[in-house]
């Protein structure tokens, strides 16, 4: 359809009218043995697909507004998957080129896409050395690094959007957030929106346990370790083991119909665990993106015993 209607508003097709606004929904039977109240973010929701549409979009529109970048420019990002694939969407509407370094283990859907928005696959080893790739391109001239590992607009994103987004939805009753971290943005930014408004409210953020390996969240060594992580800023940091990340996604899947991937299984795993041990909790955890991004890892065949 045209936009060149002058009935029609250019701003009313921007895509932040779309990005964030997600549901947050009560889980039925996964928590029903508790006496808490566990309520899941449903990030997949966003136009691309997960929670990382909005600092995808909030990065590229404050580069913009800031004059470090113009269409026709070359953007380049180290990711693990969903950061990559909403910034090439944002990258594709906007008009920049997208290059997108990850590691080659990464889902083929994740991988597909990317592709499909027309951005540029360069697979590596692991995140590392992605995230080292990135900075030598750079340095190379090629494009310019986003770098959502130190861009405070990762953080911002999450401080303008998520963090109001829940406050509201709760009515201001929420006692516990918990998030997974990967590049940390999603859980610095709510955590410091929530503490601004109550100081109590309990930050739990994970990572995977010793030899887990659970896409999108780490256990960065301390040279890797996130730049905009700010460490008092998580009251709580638990361990999650793969096997109950994954049980937990298939079962979330199965009994409360909501299909997400391996990270958001481990998110709802450790929220249960805090609803058994806080009777009186209101939890809020991120379910950060789609299961069907996961369904050739095989993640989704397994049948678990009951």
């Amino acid at each position: 359809m045209s936009n060149t209607n002058p009935d029609f508003e250019q701003d009313e097709f921007l895509l932040d009218h779309f990005v964030g606004k997600t549901p947050l929904v009560r889980l039925q039977r996964l928590a029903s043995h508790t006496q808490a109240t566990v309520l899941a973010k449903l990030e997949g929701n966003n136009p691309a697909g997960s929670v990382k549409d909005r600092p995808a979009y909030n990065m590229i529109m404050q580069a913009e507004k800031r004059g470090q970048i113009k269409q026709g420019d070359t953007l380049i990002e180290a990711t693990s998957g969903n950061t990559g694939i909403a910034l090439a969407m944002v990258a594709a509407m906007r008009g920049y080129k997208m290059k997108l370094i990850m590691p080659a283990s990464s889902s083929q859907e994740r991988k597909d896409a990317m592709r499909a928005y027309g951005a540029e696959l360069i697979e590596s080893e692991n995140m590392e050395q992605a995230r080292d790739m990135a900075q030598q391109m750079e340095k190379d001239g090629i494009g310019l690094v986003l770098n959502q590992f130190g861009n405070p607009d990762n953080v911002q994103a999450h401080y303008l959007t998520t963090g109001p987004e829940i406050w509201e939805q709760t009515g201001g009753k929420i006692t516990h957030f918990v998030s997974s971290m990967g590049t940390t943005g999603t859980i610095m930014g709510i955590s410091k929106y929530l503490k601004e408004k109550n100081p109590n409210i309990q930050i739990v953020g994970l990572q995977p346990s010793e030899g887990s390996n659970i896409a999108g969240i780490r256990r960065w060594p301390k040279e890797y370790l996130p730049t905009i992580f700010d460490a008092s800023r998580v009251d709580q940091i638990m361990d999650i083991p793969q096997i109950e990340a994954e049980k937990t996604a298939r079962r979330l899947a199965r009994q409360e119909g909501i299909s997400a991937g391996t990270s958001s299984g481990g998110a709802v795993w450790a929220s249960i665990q805090l609803a058994e041990q806080h009777p009186d909790a209101v939890i809020v955890c991120i379910v950060c993106d789609r299961g069907d991004r996961y369904l050739s890892t095989g993640l989704f065949s397994v049948e678990d015993p009951e």
